[in-house]
C-alpha cells in the first residue's frame, strides 16, 4: 500500500472479529516500531505483547469491570492482541551521561521534554501505520491511572519502564462504539499550520 494511503486509512478501530492475527505479522509490526527515532539512539522502549486469550482477558480484568461491559469495552475485548508500549526514562538519562553526549550527570533538568515518552509514542504510531498496511485495525488508548499498579503486577512490568498506553490489534469488524470523529470535525489545515509566525 502507498504510504499516503496508509495515512489516509489509519483510524481507531473499536470492534474486532474473532479471527487470530498471524504471529509473523505481529513480529513485523514490532520490528517496524523499533525503526522510530530515538534521542541519542537511546531506544528506551519496550513492548509487552499480550496475544493469548488468557493474557488479553487478564489485561481487561486488571483495567475494567468486565462483568457488565459497555459497548466500547465489548468491542475492545474481542481484539486478539494487545501491545503495551513502555518507555524507560533511565535509558535516556544513562545514555546522555555517556562521554559522547557531553553531560556528566543524569539530571532530568537537561530535558525540556520527556523524550522517552515522545520516542515511544513515535514507535506507537509506526505500530498503528504498520497495522493498516497489513490490512488490520488497531486502537491506541490510555491505561486508567488507577489501573497502572494492577497492570504492572499482572504482567511483571519492571519499575524502570512506564506504560504509555495500550494498542489493541485485530481484524476490524463493523459496529463498535463511536469515536470522537463522529461528533467533531477535523480541524482545517489552515487553522493548525502557521508559516513564518504564529
Amino acid at each position: 500500500m502507498e504510504f499516503s494511503e496508509v495515512v489516509r486509512r489509519r483510524k481507531m478501530v473499536r470492534n474486532y472479529t474473532a479471527d487470530p492475527v498471524d504471529p509473523a505479522v505481529i513480529d513485523k509490526i514490532l520490528h517496524n516500531a523499533t525503526r522510530a527515532p530515538s534521542a541519542g539512539f537511546s531506544q528506551g522502549w519496550g513492548f509487552l505483547v499480550l496475544d493469548t486469550p488468557e493474557d488479553v482477558r487478564s489485561y481487561w480484568e486488571a483495567t475494567a469491570d468486565v462483568s457488565e461491559p459497555d459497548s466500547w469495552l465489548t468491542g475492545m475485548m474481542t481484539a486478539p492482541v494487545i501491545v503495551i508500549p513502555c518507555s524507560s526514562k533511565d535509558a535516556y538519562l544513562d545514555r546522555y551521561a555517556q562521554p559522547d553526549k557531553g553531560w556528566t550527570d543524569r539530571d532530568e533538568a537537561h530535558w525540556p521534554m520527556p523524550f522517552w515518552h515522545m520516542d515511544t509514542a513515535m514507535a506507537t504510531m509506526l505500530i498503528l501505520q504498520t497495522v493498516v498496511d497489513e490490512g488490520l485495525g488497531a486502537l491506541y488508548f490510555g491505561i486508567p491511572p488507577e489501573s497502572d499498579a494492577a497492570v504492572r503486577k499482572s504482567f511483571d512490568i519492571p519499575d524502570a519502564f512506564d506504560p504509555i498506553g495500550a494498542v489493541t490489534i485485530g481484524h476490524p469488524a463493523t459496529g463498535g462504539a463511536k469515536g470522537s470523529p463522529t461528533r467533531r470535525k477535523r480541524t482545517p489545515l489552515e487553522d493548525v499550520v502557521h508559516r513564518g509566525r504564529w
